[in-house]
């Protein structure tokens, strides 16, 4: 009997990876598109790396890699010039507290819109949803007049106020959306043990956003870091120098110096990566939770 199941047991695995080989085979198109798609997406970092290896007077193609002569003199000027730190410095201190009013606020609103379902709260759902279709350049007179009459031009708190208003619509979005799945007997049930409404929401609501919640901090910080229309109007000391404004000082009228510029960028996307790379799992978690609930 022994021998008669380790036989069939062998015949099973051999037809399961036979299986698995088949499927690879007759799916290769799948993977020939995977790879397709990833080299268009890694195309425009190739370029990047490119021409910060490149010196100024190299006349070569963009698209044709430094091999044998690669000029690290532009990753030296960046550095010894300084700015794409204090830049990295300012960014890190904007990204991190526009994410905290997006993330606080965001989600006590949602809450507060999802569980309290009356006309008033649908005129506000559909009204912070409107403000997504507004664009920011046409009410930016009227945004720069008031910001300079309060003094919150060049300051940490203007910029973060200006970005907030305009992250909250999406971040309320995605968390009604996810907060309407999430069951009221669990309020309900929290309130009979004679929590209140407050701690309710932090001990038994928002530790279940924990997924949407890295998807907004990956959405709404990768925008706030690369954010360059309002920080160019608003932020106009010296000393608040984003990553965007860093780069932008490799251009002028007179010349454009595309290396160093380059290498600025390199510098400035790697703490981007080092966080994606650190949260993709839960930005992949939070991606399938809002496709299975949505």
């Amino acid at each position: 009997m022994l021998k008669t199941w380790i036989k069939k047991r062998k015949a099973q695995k051999l037809a399961e990876k036979t299986e698995d080989i088949r499927w690879t085979i007759t799916d290769w198109w799948k993977y020939l598109i995977s790879l397709v798609l990833i080299l268009i997406y890694l195309f425009p970092y190739y370029i990047l790396i490119t021409i910060s290896l490149k010196e100024k007077t190299d006349k070569s193609s963009r698209l044709a890699f430094p091999f044998g002569r690669i000029y690290w003199g532009n990753f030296q000027k960046v550095i010894s010039k300084g700015d794409i730190f204090l830049g990295i410095k300012n960014c890190i201190i904007i990204t991190a507290f526009t994410l905290l009013v997006l993330v606080v606020v965001g989600s006590m609103a949602s809450y507060a819109l999802q569980r309290n379902q009356s006309r008033w709260n649908q005129f506000l759902r559909n009204a912070i949803m409107g403000v997504m279709m507004i664009t920011p350049l046409t009410i930016l007179v009227g945004i720069y007049s008031t910001m300079s009459k309060i003094g919150g031009i060049s300051t940490y708190w203007g910029i973060v106020l200006i970005l907030s208003a305009f992250g909250l619509p999406l971040a309320i979005m995605l968390y009604t959306n996810f907060i309407a799945q999430i069951p009221r007997e669990l309020d309900e049930a929290a309130m009979v043990d004679g929590a209140g409404i407050a701690t309710t929401f932090f001990r038994i609501i928002l530790p279940q956003l924990k997924t949407i919640t890295v998807t907004i901090i990956i959405l709404q910080g990768v925008l706030t870091w690369n954010e360059f229309t309002f920080a160019s109007y608003f932020l106009q000391k010296k000393s608040m120098l984003t990553i965007t404004l860093a780069i932008r000082s490799y251009f002028s009228s007179v010349s454009n110096d595309y290396g160093g510029a380059a290498a600025a960028a390199a510098i400035g996307i790697l703490p981007l990566v080092v966080v994606y790379l650190s949260l993709q799992k839960y930005f992949i978690q939070g991606q399938m939770d809002g496709a299975v609930k949505g």
